[in-house]
């Protein structure tokens, strides 16, 4: 039964030009280096997005990536979307999972968006929470289910067909999208622990880092990918690592209580994440234990970046520790600098985060005197 079905599946892909091949330009911007994060922590108007892209666009910035939430954030209706309203930036999921949906349908999404944007989608990938998955019924995504999907979507994409795959997945009596895809998306891995770093250098195309990571720990996290590279025997300096740093330029303070405040203290309610992010920048656990066991937190009754009040932000806002906010905050000048520290850590790349790039252009102007040209010579807005 399962060769006659594979056989029909075969026949039904083939189609009657099988050289479809086609060959998309090297986008540069004027800012290649540079990324942000559109639709940035909750949303509920996620059309939003749209007139971001296109202000990011014309600033010069290299490529936007995205994140998902199961509300009005589904990852491949808004990149399409932004797809269809630019012409030069990359676009990229930070993240989706690879646990939520069938291999063949993850790979349709690739192969769709990066002919619907002319070759510029990246797939940005993420671990996740294990909580969420034992609620989803789903497994969690383990290192070996990583490289596997890894493997399967690079088969996929290459009009390869996969046939009685069993392995740490599952078993899949056929894995087939069809024979005359041929695209080349970079794979990025989301994340921030030492170990999916490691791991991360010896399979992905890029990793894209975690906002809120110290100088220190942004370093760190450079060697470890450095480090699982040398492991797998791959060119040194392949992965393209992506600081991701929250930047509130000449802000109100109500907009520092959404843009840091509450942006910092949704990642330290959730469990395990919280510790993980504590752990990477070794700041004291019982700091978080303590905001965690707060009234003030305990109070909001949800995600606080999607519900908390700023009278709430205000009485949360002491709870963290200023050395806890590594950010880029300040006068334009300010905000500069510290977008360059980012790649004095290691970074190859900085995501802007929290802020519209309306609200981050006036950096761009004194950025672009202290920036380091000579790191960025032959650059392309691929972030992977």
């Amino acid at each position: 039964m399962q060769n006659r079905i594979r056989e029909w599946l075969e026949k039904a892909a083939k189609p009657q030009e099988r050289d479809l091949t086609m060959t998309f330009p090297e986008y540069t911007a004027r800012f290649p280096e540079l990324g942000f994060y559109g639709l940035a922590g909750h949303t509920r108007t996620p059309r939003d997005v749209l007139q971001q892209a296109r202000d990011a666009e014309a600033l010069g910035i290299g490529n936007l990536m995205i994140s998902e939430r199961a509300d009005y954030k589904e990852i491949s209706a808004i990149c399409g979307a932004v797809a269809a309203v630019t012409e030069n930036i990359f676009i990229g999921t930070s993240a989706t999972n690879l646990n939520t949906r069938h291999p063949n349908i993850t790979a349709s999404v690739g192969s769709t968006l990066n002919r619907l944007s002319e070759g510029r989608f990246a797939l940005g990938l993420a671990k996740g929470v294990g909580l969420r998955w034992q609620a989803m019924s789903l497994d969690y995504p383990t290192y070996a289910r990583e490289k596997e999907f890894i493997d399967i979507m690079r088969k996929l994409w290459r009009g390869e067909s996969i046939a009685n795959h069993q392995g740490e997945l599952g078993h899949f009596p056929y894995l087939s999208t069809a024979p005359y895809l041929n695209e080349d998306i970079p794979i990025l891995y989301v994340g921030f622990g030492l170990k999916s770093l490691r791991h991360a250098g010896t399979c992905y195309d890029g990793t894209h880092l975690h906002t809120f990571m110290s100088d220190q720990a942004l370093a760190d996290a450079v060697a470890a990918v450095r480090s699982g590279e040398a492991h797998a025997g791959r060119t040194a300096g392949s992965v393209k690592n992506w600081s991701v740093l929250a930047t509130a330029c000449n802000v109100s303070d109500e907009v520092y209580l959404q843009y840091i405040i509450a942006r910092l203290a949704t990642y330290l309610q959730i469990p395990g994440y919280g510790e993980n992010l504590v752990a990477v920048n070794h700041w004291d656990m019982d700091i978080l234990h303590r905001f965690r066991e707060d009234p003030a937190v305990k109070a909001v009754g949800g995600m606080i970046d999607s519900v908390a009040s700023t009278a709430q932000l205000a009485k949360i806002e002491p709870l963290i520790p200023h050395s806890w906010r590594p950010a880029a905050v300040g006068s334009p000048k300010e905000c500069a600098q510290r977008w360059v520290d980012q790649f004095e850590a290691g970074a190859d790349g900085v995501i802007i985060h929290a802020s519209t790039p309306e609200e981050f252009a006036p950096v761009l102007s004194e950025y672009e005197k202290i920036r380091p040209i000579e790191r960025f010579a032959g650059r392309t807005n691929r972030p992977g």
